[in-house]
C-alpha cells in the first residue's frame, strides 16, 4: 500500500510519476436526526437496544479527485419504539495521482473511511446531546477487516457466477 508521505525528491526535484495521495476536504454531506418521543423515556423501561449500520461509497469527482462517503446510521429502540435515529453522511475529497489500482482500492476502502470516522463520531455525539440524550460514541471500526471480507465475498460471488465450462454444439 502507498504510504501517505510526500514524494521522494531527487536533486531537489520531485518525481512527477511518484504515487501521491492527500486528503483535500472533509465535509458533512447529509444528516438526519429523529426523536419521535423526545428525550422522554419511561423510567421503568429497559435500556434501549442500539443498532449500528455503516456503509461507504466512492464517487469520481473528475481529474485526480475521489469522494468517499461514510454513511453511519444509528438507531435506539425501547419496547419496539424508536427512541432516536441518527443518520450522517460524512464525506471527504481525496486527491490521488499515479497510485496503482490495487493500492487505490485499499486507500479508498480502508484509509479514507478511517480518516472520516472521527468526524462522523463527533457529529452523531453532538446531535444526540443537542437532542437531549446522552452522547453516543461510535465504537472503533476495523475497516481493513471489513474491506477484506467484502473482497473475499465479491471473489466468491464472482467464482460462483463464472461459467461451469464451454458447451460444444
Amino acid at each position: 500500500m502507498v504510504d501517505e508521505v510526500p514524494p521522494q525528491a531527487t536533486n531537489g526535484q520531485v518525481d512527477p510519476n511518484a504515487p501521491q495521495f492527500a486528503p483535500q476536504a472533509v465535509y458533512l454531506k447529509d444528516v438526519s436526526f429523529e426523536a419521535p418521543i423526545g428525550p422522554r423515556v419511561a423510567p421503568n423501561s429497559a435500556n434501549p437496544t442500539i443498532s449500528l449500520n455503516l456503509n461507504t461509497s466512492v464517487n469520481d469527482l473528475g481529474g485526480d479527485m475521489k469522494e468517499v462517503v461514510l454513511t453511519v446510521r444509528v438507531e435506539a429502540k425501547a419496547a419496539e419504539k424508536t427512541v432516536w435515529l441518527v443518520e450522517a453522511q460524512q464525506a471527504g475529497a481525496f486527491g490521488m495521482r499515479n497510485v496503482p489500482a490495487a493500492d487505490a482500492q485499499r486507500l479508498l476502502g480502508i484509509f479514507c473511511p478511517n480518516y472520516l470516522l472521527p468526524y462522523a463520531r463527533h457529529v452523531i455525539s453532538d446531535l444526540l446531546t443537542k437532542g437531549g440524550f446522552p452522547p453516543f460514541l461510535l465504537p472503533p471500526v476495523n475497516f481493513e477487516v471489513l474491506f477484506n471480507q467484502a473482497a473475499a465475498q465479491a471473489a466468491q460471488q464472482q467464482a460462483g457466477a463464472a461459467p461451469a465450462g464451454n458447451a460444444v454444439n
